[in-house]
């Protein structure tokens, strides 16, 4: 066996040793409490009729035929750009093909060698990789905690930039966006808020947590993503008019890539459509309000939250897969969140909420914790 071979055999038999070993299934046939469709768009037909109805009345071709800075931009997808940066309140915005691909194009384009990154410890994986490739200076802050922030911007050189999430994706809890914002003030810092789990959840219309709180003109730029709330695909950065022209000069994920098909991009505008006609924001905190409250006191071993990203720490792999198992034997979609995607000794189930959970289906997921906890 060749030693390429043996390495890849050793890594996969440590991760089976350590019960963190992933595979795939194509079983949606549980109870969902795991997918990140909050809303239901995704299995919306009301939503599908719509979209097939104007992809039909658009008659555009079935790819986008290149990037887009060689063939693949067009009218829509500009129209797009311009009306989700109305919607959430800001100059301007530059379509990427995934929440990832956004990421990694603004953390590894804007800072340069000198400059400074300080991330929250608990930031999404795609921010991480895209501070890597920037060859700024990293450092993390501990989760939510201000004081380690001011110690980090103190170390700080070059431009700083400060990445958080509105609402963290492992844990549901909320960013203190306004502390956040009144320390990047004092140190002149940008801040960079992902607010992937927060789209259609917080806000009049389900604009994002940093719109609900009124403070879009206090952060320097917004990444929103279209593959939780709104049940379609891909991502926009949020920002100024000259922060679009940069991305479009120096993004390499935005440069290097096909530009996601029409059919995409009609899909998200009329996701957004969807949105704006409805009380989503509203019907998610009831069901995420029901949930805490029939919970009781199993609530104490959650995470606080006031997002449909509730978790139930199970402290180690094995307990975490042994109580998925027992939840998914009782008919319910949730997922072990297991280290190394979190910390050693915070392994805990996730469980989503969605608009489409009944009552009756919340009860009894609740009734099989408290049982096998």
């Amino acid at each position: 066996m060749k030693p390429i071979e043996n390495y890849i055999l050793k890594r996969l038999e440590d991760r089976e040793t350590n019960n963190s070993y992933r595979t795939l299934s194509t079983d949606h046939s549980l109870i969902d409490f795991c997918s990140n469709d909050y809303l239901g768009f995704a299995r919306s037909s009301l939503l599908q009729d719509n979209i097939r109805e104007a992809l039909a009345a658009t008659r555009t071709l079935s790819g986008s035929t290149g990037s887009r800075l060689i063939s693949g931009n067009d009218y829509l997808t500009e129209q797009l750009e311009a009306s989700i940066s109305v919607f959430h309140g800001a100059q301007a915005g530059l379509l990427f093909n995934s929440g990832y691909d956004a990421n990694v194009g603004i953390f590894s384009s804007l800072p340069q060698r000198g400059d400074t990154i300080i991330a929250d410890e608990l930031i999404h994986a795609s921010i991480i990789d895209g501070a890597r490739l920037s060859f700024a200076n990293r450092y993390s802050f501990r989760h939510n905690d201000l004081e380690s922030l001011r110690e980090k911007l103190e170390s700080a050189r070059g431009r700083i930039y400060i990445a958080i999430e509105s609402i963290y994706s492992m844990d549901g809890d909320m960013a203190p966006l306004e502390a956040i914002l009144d320390l990047a003030d004092l140190y002149e810092a940008a801040v960079i808020v992902d607010e992937a789990h927060a789209t259609g959840i917080f806000g009049a219309k389900g604009e994002g947590l940093v719109h609900h709180r009124n403070l879009q003109d206090r952060v320097f730029a917004r990444i929103v993503t279209f593959g939780k709330a709104l049940g379609c695909h891909g991502a926009i950065v949020l920002g100024s008019v000259d922060l679009r022209s940069y991305l479009v000069n120096f993004a390499r994920s935005f440069i290097y890539t096909t530009s996601a098909p029409p059919l995409n991009h009609i899909s998200i505008s009329e996701a957004y459509k969807y949105l704006e006609a409805g009380d989503y924001p509203a019907i998610a905190s009831s069901k995420i309000n029901f949930f805490r409250s029939e919970a009781g006191g199993l609530y104490n071993s959650f995470i606080d939250s006031n997002s449909p990203i509730q978790c139930l720490m199970a402290e180690g792999n094995d307990h975490a897969k042994r109580m998925e198992g027992i939840v998914k034997q009782a008919g319910y979609n949730v997922r072990a969140i297991l280290h190394p995607t979190v910390p050693a000794g915070k392994e805990r189930l996730r469980i989503c909420l969605h608009s489409f959970n009944t009552e009756s289906e919340i009860n009894g997921l609740l009734d099989i914790l408290k049982q096998n906890l």
